[in-house]
């Protein structure tokens, strides 16, 4: 009999007690950890995050027989699957249907953009009870499933300290400065937040899209006075100038002395993250696979001709290599000064901005993970915050067309790999595009898919800074996608 809500049987949930109430680490919760697996065929996952809100009648659930003021002005096109239709600015997607699904009945209850990004980037349908709205993180957050992942799931092939986790291109920062939480380790630790690769930096927040071949201002009406300056460009993984490999370990050596006398100085959670982080430095700087990953703009020019030569492009890219060189999860913020959030101007935005290098990397990254042999062990899945209103609506005074707004009682999100059936639809939404009418899911159901298809057992808990017990399952996987 399973516990309501917990994907943990009455005996898992009492064993977890148990080994909570006993004070274990999380190095003797490998026994659980060794449980049969969760039947998933997947060994990585990369989630790309499209912030700012992806309109799914825009995409992939679009309503050509809406009324006017609903009905927008793109039209499907058939796919390679019969009766699958997707937007005519997603042509790429389209010629590749039978690698992917979707899900068009992903529901939660908000319409602000910074608790819909906890929601979706957590996998929990409400936020913790000390949740605040004030974009700023708390070690009391729930963790990321990022860094859920990045605890649980352990790749034998990976040597030495490479990251389970990372997130590229950057971190996900509010216009007005704030760092949105929910991206981190929260109740695990500070420890288990995932790697940040800050290769695409924070720059004018009211630049928005894949620069520099597709930005445009955030305002129409009142775009910025200097121009989008960003430059994507890989973090340096080089050592300082006369530091040899040799050298740098045998300076690691001797930190690692240090560090083992340093405890009385010292808490243990702050020494754990500290040792973590200094690992995964030196495995970065040590491995020549890794600092190839990162370095994409230096790519041939057959692979940045197919995923585009700009910061969609690019990271997505590197996610591809970086699932290559090991890493578990890579999550992919394609945005993350909300580019996805059109209130105005939605159409020529989506035409000639967000979707053709969203199609084209998108569809580039599919076909490297498919001829190289790691579509079915990677996971691709790709979702917002929440989707867009039916209604369309105008903000005269700060674009020249319309637009649509925030919407979190619907959105369409699409998964690929990782054994996924392809060419499926779970799930529908109404005539107009508003709420789910068959099969609704929740960000809780969202994210056990993901960790169903990491082969996490159901029985499988995090443990935060007490050594407490968590579920790692909130609810049951999709049904249908697998």
């Amino acid at each position: 009999m399973k516990m309501p809500h917990s994907g943990m049987s009455r005996r898992s949930a009492v064993r977890a007690g148990a080994l909570g109430a006993l004070g274990l680490g999380m190095g003797r919760l490998e026994a659980l950890r060794a449980a049969p697996q969760g039947g998933g065929t997947a060994r990585a996952c990369i989630y790309i995050f499209l912030s700012g809100g992806l309109s799914q009648h825009e995409s992939f659930d679009m309503k050509p027989d809406a009324p006017d003021g609903i009905r927008g002005e793109f039209r499907p096109i058939a796919t390679a699957t019969p009766g699958l239709d997707v937007c005519e600015h997603l042509p790429g997607l389209a010629l590749r249907s039978k690698m992917w699904s979707v899900v068009r009945s992903l529901s939660h209850s908000t319409n602000d953009h910074t608790l819909g990004h906890y929601l979706m980037l957590t996998g929990r349908n409400k936020p913790d009870p000390d949740y605040r709205g004030d974009r700023q993180p708390r070690p009391t957050d729930w963790p990321s499933i990022a860094s859920v992942i990045g605890d649980a799931v352990r790749t034998k092939e990976r040597e030495g300290a490479l990251p389970p986790s990372v997130v590229v291109p950057e971190r996900l920062i509010h216009w007005s400065g704030g760092v949105i939480p929910g991206q981190f380790g929260g109740q695990m630790g500070g420890r288990r937040d995932p790697f940040f690769v800050e290769a695409s930096p924070y720059g004018n927040p009211f630049w928005k899209g894949a620069y520099p071949t597709h930005t445009f201002p955030n305002e129409t009406k009142k775009p910025p006075t200097s121009p989008d300056a960003r430059v994507f460009e890989a973090p340096s993984l080089t050592l300082p100038v006369g530091m040899t490999m040799d050298r740098l370990a045998r300076r690691t050596a001797l930190m690692g002395e240090l560090d083992r006398r340093r405890g009385m100085l010292e808490g243990a959670a702050v020494a754990g993250r500290f040792d973590r982080h200094r690992e995964s430095a030196v495995s970065l700087l040590a491995s020549p696979e890794v600092r190839r990953a990162f370095d994409v703009t230096r790519a041939d020019d057959a692979t940045q001709d197919r995923y585009g030569r700009n910061s969609f492009g690019w990271s997505l890219l590197m996610a591809y290599r970086l699932i290559e060189s090991g890493v578990s999860l890579v999550q992919v913020n394609l945005g993350s000064n909300e580019s996805w959030d059109n209130h105005g101007d939605i159409f020529p935005r989506l035409k000639d901005k967000l979707l053709p290098p969203t199609d084209q990397a998108l569809g580039a990254l599919l076909d490297d993970l498919e001829s190289n042999g790691l579509l079915d062990s990677t996971l691709v899945v790709m979702g917002s915050e929440f989707g867009r209103t039916p209604k369309l609506s105008t903000l005269p005074e700060s674009y020249q067309g319309v637009g649509r707004d925030h919407w979190g009682a619907v959105q369409s999100v699409f998964f690929a790999g990782g054994g996924v059936r392809g060419g499926t639809v779970i799930g529908s939404s109404d005539k107009i595009g508003a709420y789910p009418t068959s099969n609704p899911q929740t960000p809780e159901n969202f994210a056990a898919t993901i960790y169903k298809a990491l082969g996490i057992p159901d029985t499988a808990a995090w443990l935060d800074d007490l050594d407490r017990p968590h579920n790692i399952y909130q609810a049951d996987p999709i049904p249908g996608l697998f």
